[in-house]
């Protein structure tokens, strides 16, 4: 049964999860912010982090809602294309990365002491296809027979919130090791990647099939 109008939460928490283990600019960020800051550091920047976030996940809300309230069949479309996203994005991560123009692994960040919760902000505001994935990615959970209209949507995002929280913690606490290791060995968010992408598609294809 749907809890406060979210249905397969506990897909949803390991999701969440998934997307948090997965290197990107947030996560090196916050290892830099640590490394020259230590814990106060850290959490100055995670804190800036968590409220970009934030904001780009409440713009998506506004258009999810929308959807919702226009016509549940149209709803029920965006979910599918969310699962399909999800299996491209998943797809992606397991395609081998290209010599030139790949992605940036992180280890370019530059922070200013002082400034950590500044420039994070700005990190995870500049990050357009945030607000997309958020698009895509909240409908699956969503069942539109029994959402709770606003309040569904603060529960995800308070879900959201708690778990990148605690995640992040545990990246502060052994910040400066992980970032040498990952930054030193590019296997490593390789393999990550990998393995995120994996979920990601039997994410896509199981909600698919559910939905």
């Amino acid at each position: 049964m749907p809890w406060m109008g979210i249905q397969d939460l506990w897909t949803f928490v390991v999701a969440v999860l998934v997307f948090l283990a997965l290197p990107g600019p947030g996560t090196f960020t916050l290892l830099t912010a640590t490394g020259r800051g230590g814990v106060r550091g850290g959490y100055t920047a995670l804190f800036g982090l968590l409220l970009g976030d934030q904001i780009l996940m409440w713009l998506a809300v506004a258009g999810v809602a929308a959807l919702l309230r226009a016509n549940p069949l149209v709803f029920h479309a965006v979910q599918y294309l969310g699962a399909a996203y999800l299996v491209w994005v998943g797809i992606g991560l397991l395609r081998p990365a290209t010599p030139a123009g790949g992605d940036d692994d992180g280890s370019g960040v530059r922070l200013r002491p002082g400034q950590y919760f500044r420039q994070a902000i700005l990190v995870s505001l500049l990050n357009p296809k945030a607000i997309i994935f958020y698009m895509a990615f909240l409908p699956l959970f969503i069942d539109p027979a029994r959402h709770q209209g606003v309040v569904t949507f603060a529960t995800m995002a308070a879900l959201i919130f708690v778990l990148s929280l605690a995640y992040c913690s545990v990246l502060i606490g052994v910040g400066n090791l992980l970032r040498r290791r990952i930054i030193q060995h590019p296997r490593v968010g390789v393999w990550l990647k990998r393995v995120a992408g994996v979920f990601l598609v039997g994410f896509g294809v199981r909600l698919g099939v559910s939905g």
